[in-house]
């Protein structure tokens, strides 16, 4: 059990970190034993536990005793986890390492980490705020330049990392539904269901000219093969004839998805109500978030969708600042649907601080707003559904890769092999921290002029290869929302303190993970390496984790997995 000292307005905060870094955890009780103290408001007091993690961006009270020397702060900056490089947003620091301290943590701007380790006592001291960073990362989110990095789930594994390597057994609940590495949400906005709806307005002369003298410089810039260009150009003459009906509209979409898709389940987010542009559009353009179709125009494939084991869940236009209006897109849905908890996503992934709230007020179930339109990677710094800062219930399905933001000149203007590098190095770490890795391909991408279907086949081909779990968003939301509703509790044994696992509610699948960490420690003394061992839980029944990490009284009945050293 972590026992954890926080700041006044910290708890929610800890809250979603620990919903995130499902581990047994409380707020630190005066006179309780605690393994791990980990303290963001220190007095100066050391606290009783084998390790204790002190946070904060500023000199605190226990440094003295611990015998730290700071040196400088300031705003910011990045510290090396040994993965990779890691953004710090608030304030940052430095220490100068004294005798018998050892660095634990390093940055551009100097040591940020020192371990101390007494007998029977090891004191980590962070140069940061670790729950200020959660709560900037969840609220503001990340800049551009850190899209990459998923800067949340490095927190989270180094706090893991730091206490198996004071020789402290963790147990944890991944992010990993049992079987799979990871899980994949396949989605689509579906902004438009045919060309034939547009007749001399600006998408179909935008069209037009992107089919010929846009689709001539793609061919220069080696971006169109030829026989992508002679599409283009056949499919720019044929447009009398899709107007008359007698060719087929080349931008209808589901038809192409449901082919491509081969019996995957995927989120299809439709447009509640036509001609509206909405309200309080930044920037130029606004007129043109208007759309020609909207749900009720495509009833008999919205049908087949769910037939087919697909989702279809809210493309709002006014939602994410107006809950009466949020409402009445939403029932504009469910009334073809039929459904009732609906998911959303915002028309131009437009948001505000506020959003969360009122798309909850509105009666949402889960949003997935939470991406870039610029390019990929981690908005929040996590592949992991949380719960967004001013929500109770509503929870966000990260966005991470969309078409728009790999191909668009205005944007990262990617050749395939670059973009399939960069999706690469999602889907690595996806395998690596687990969570979910969300795609979002629009409704028109796999046409002309665009051409990106034949990335996209390859890009579900290189998931189908990885063993991930494929589902619509609505069953990711739910397998998160029944591992946040799993609770720890520490209960007295016959030899010992043990942690009761407990969950109420209907089975989960695919089962959970319940994994222990186990230290094993290395020849030089500071660092530790350790093995996993995963049992896989539904949820059924109670478990009982005893003092000595061993699952009883009937987890022998459990297959158990023996990891590999990390």
């Amino acid at each position: 059990m972590i026992g954890v000292i926080l700041k006044d307005g910290q708890l929610p905060i800890v809250e979603e970190f620990f919903e995130l870094f499902k581990t047994p955890w409380e707020v630190y009780a005066r006179g309780r034993a605690y393994d791990v103290v980990v303290s963001t408001h220190d007095d100066g007091s050391l606290p009783q536990a084998r390790l204790l993690i002190i946070f904060g961006g500023r000199n605190t009270g226990s440094d003295v005793p611990l015998g730290l020397a700071a040196g400088t702060r300031r705003q910011g900056g990045t510290v090396d986890t040994h993965a990779e490089s890691l953004p710090i947003y608030g304030e940052l620091l430095t220490f100068i390492p004294q005798s018998g301290q050892a660095v634990c943590l390093s940055a551009t701007e100097g040591i940020v980490g020192i371990r101390i380790r007494r007998p029977g006592f090891t004191a980590i001291r962070i140069g940061y705020d670790l729950f200020e960073e959660v709560r900037s990362l969840l609220s503001a989110g990340q800049p551009v330049e850190h899209a990459g990095v998923p800067a949340l789930d490095l927190h989270v594994e180094m706090l893991r990392n730091w206490i198996v390597g004071a020789d402290i057994p963790v147990v944890e609940i991944p992010p990993v539904p049992a079987g799979h590495d990871f899980s994949v949400c396949l989605t689509h906005d579906i902004d438009f269901v045919g060309i034939r709806d547009h007749k001399l307005d600006h998408s179909m002369w935008g069209f037009l000219y992107r089919a010929t003298v846009g689709s001539a410089r793609n061919f220069l810039r080696g971006r169109l093969t030829m026989a992508r260009l002679l599409k283009t150009w056949r499919a720019a003459l044929s447009l009398p004839f899709v107007y008359l009906g007698w060719a087929k509209d080349f931008w209808e979409p589901f038809s192409w998805y449901l082919a491509a898709e081969a019996q995957l389940p995927a989120t299809y987010y439709m447009i509640p109500v036509k001609r509206r542009a909405g309200d309080r559009v930044p920037g130029k353009g606004a007129r043109r978030r208007a759309t020609a179709y909207d749900v009720t125009d495509v009833r008999e494939w919205t049908a087949r969708l769910l037939d087919t084991g697909c989702e279809v869940g809210v493309h709002g236009i006014d939602a994410w600042h107006d809950a009466v209006k949020g409402r009445e897109e939403m029932g504009r849905v469910a009334g073809v649907t039929g459904g009732s908890a609906l998911g959303i996503r915002m028309h131009w992934l437009l948001q505000n601080a506020e959003t969360p709230a009122v798309l909850e007020e509105a009666g949402y179930s889960y949003d997935s707003t939470a991406g870039y339109n610029e390019t990929i990677g981690y908005r929040n710094g996590t592949s992991q559904v949380f719960r967004p800062l001013g929500a109770r219930t509503l929870l966000e399905l990260p966005m991470h890769i969309q078409d728009g933001a790999l191909f668009y000149p205005q944007r990262l203007d990617l050749a395939e092999p670059e973009a399939a590098a960069r999706c690469r190095e999602l889907i690595d770490r996806s395998a690596k921290l687990g969570g979910v890795l969300t795609v979002l391909w629009h409704d028109r991408s796999h046409g002309p002029e665009r051409f990106w279907g034949d990335f996209y086949l390859g890009l579900i081909a290189t998931l189908k290869s990885t063993g991930a779990w494929f589902a619509t968003a609505s069953q990711v939301v739910g397998w998160f929302r029944r591992r946040r509703a799993v609770r720890f509790r520490q209960v007295d044994t016959t030899n010992g303190v043990g942690i009761a696992i407990e969950y109420d509610g209907d089975e989960i699948r695919p089962a959970l993970r319940l994994r222990v960490h186990r230290p094993s420690p290395v020849s030089n003394g500071e660092s530790f390496a350790s093995t996993t061992t995963d049992i896989m839980w539904d949820g059924r029944a109670p478990l009982l984790l005893d003092s000595a990490f061993r699952w009883v009284p009937d987890g022998a009945a459990f297959p158990r997995v023996q990891a590999a050293a990390i």
